[in-house]
């Protein structure tokens, strides 16, 4: 699999691919770590629709994780904010290294932007990686989705300057 694994910008073509990989990332690949209620409120924050997605794609650097032409993960970056917005792959893709490549990726475009500190978010499935990939934990937060409240873990990765 990881052979026809093609790493890109996204295309608006890519949008309602994207709609699906957030939704069953969230309602399966999340489910060891949030209750349903919480996947259903997390799933339901974002519309299902490409033209919401679309128009992500214009707020956010979006790359994406294309398979035989369809994009199977993607990582949305706020370049201003030198963060990582979301990223999510296919939940039955899950430890082939796609979201590992597509974090290296963000953190190259970053840095080549002159980023000297990267953030993220991160949900319970994901801080645990990162930290092992040597990402420092800053924090832990609640936030709040359709009236539940979902713990994540505030992390930075600092450049080196070299």
């Amino acid at each position: 699999m990881s052979q026809r694994i093609r790493y890109r910008a996204a295309l608006s073509r890519d949008a309602a691919d994207q709609a699906e990989v957030f939704h069953h990332a969230v309602m399966q690949g999340a489910a060891g770590r949030y209750t349903l209620a919480q996947r259903e409120a997390w799933a339901g924050a974002l519309p299902r629709e490409a033209s919401a997605w679309v128009a992500r794609q214009a707020l956010y650097t979006t790359l994406v994780a294309d398979c035989d032409g369809r994009c199977v993960g993607f990582v949305e970056l706020d370049v201003t904010e030198g963060r990582i917005e979301t990223l999510y792959v296919w939940p039955s893709l899950g430890r082939r290294g796609i979201a590992t490549q597509l974090v290296a990726l963000a953190e190259q475009g970053l840095r080549e932007r002159g980023v000297a500190r990267l953030r993220i978010e991160a949900s319970l499935m994901l801080a645990d990686a990162l930290e092992r990939r040597g990402w420092q934990r800053v924090g832990d937060e609640w936030v709040e989705r359709g009236g539940e409240s979902l713990p994540r873990i505030r992390l930075e990765k600092a450049f080196d300057e070299a």
